[in-house]
């Protein structure tokens, strides 16, 4: 566990190294820098949420069924 806290702790600080050196070397100004970060971030969340929702949607109605499946098993065993 002690290597992979240790590798997570590697990329998290050589991103953030990246980003101070990119930040510090780039051609455009401050605010127009973070504005594009910002909108890239947007899309990057909006795409995320895209991805994510379906397989989410799934998973609930898996769950649902489950749940009906078993509430069913219980009342006949139960005769209720």
């Amino acid at each position: 566990m002690k290597k992979t806290d240790n590798l997570i702790l590697g990329i998290v600080a050589g991103a953030a190294i990246g980003a101070a050196l990119g930040m510090l070397f780039s051609p455009h100004s401050g605010t127009l820098n973070r504005r594009i970060i910002r909108r890239k971030g947007e899309d990057i969340a909006g795409e995320v949420a895209e991805a994510i929702t379906e397989p989410i949607e799934q998973l609930c109605e898996t769950i649902t069924e489950k749940i009906e499946l078993l509430k069913q098993d219980v009342l006949a065993r139960f005769s209720l």
